[in-house]
């Protein structure tokens, strides 16, 4: 998987999964316990929980308030790959409407129920980002302390580095923004050379 570091290369690696994993997961389920349940029982019914799933999520996001009604569709669906899909849904609305505390519960579940590395990388590095909008610093860092994929090294170091700078520590942001460039981060955000650059600057006895 390439280095998510912007929303946009998030929200397609999401989506992605789930185009290449939604069906394969179910079948392969399917087809473990099929020798042990029945294969034509078990099947049926799977199909039928992924339709009714898939249903329920669309009436959710179609609706005007995907927020207020996540928690009942997630609740219903936890055992479905539609929980974390409404979940990381909910989230950005929750961010959008300046609701913080909704957006860290929402990508705090995914953290904790999610079991695909890259999704839960993502949940991760976007619950710091909140956490980080809530001067959270401590939190956060401890969030970006978890073991992630290392197509996520940039995107870490990065946020570090812009931890660091909201603390006062700009040696460390240094270090921090460095470690990004060497992770590859320019690449998808050239910005980062400014915020390298700007420490030089302001502190060049640091």
């Amino acid at each position: 998987m390439d280095i998510y570091s912007t929303e946009e290369q998030q929200a397609e690696a999401i989506k992605r999964f789930f185009r290449e994993n939604g069906l394969s997961l179910a079948l392969g389920v399917i087809v473990g316990l099929g020798g042990l349940y029945g294969w034509k029982a078990y099947n049926q019914n799977q199909i039928t929980t992924a339709e009714q799933a898939s249903d329920a999520y669309t009436t959710l996001v179609s609706g005007e308030s995907v927020l207020s009604s996540a928690d009942t569709f997630i609740s219903e669906n936890k055992d479905t790959n539609y929980a974390t899909l409404a979940a990381f849904v909910a989230a950005k609305d929750a961010v959008e409407a300046n609701d913080l505390d909704a957006a860290s519960e929402k990508l705090s579940w995914i953290v904790s129920n999610v079991k695909n590395d890259e999704l839960k990388a993502i949940a991760i590095t976007r619950l710091a980002r909140v956490q980080i909008a809530q001067q959270q610093y401590d939190e956060a860092l401890t969030s970006l302390n978890a073991s992630l994929p290392d197509a996520f090294s940039a995107n870490v170091a990065e946020l570090k580095g812009d931890i660091y700078t909201k603390q006062g520590d700009k040696k460390q942001a240094r270090a921090a923004y460095q470690a990004a460039v060497d992770a590859g981060g320019l690449t998808s955000n050239p910005l980062l050379q400014i915020k390298l650059d700007d420490l030089a600057v302001t502190s060049p006895a640091a």
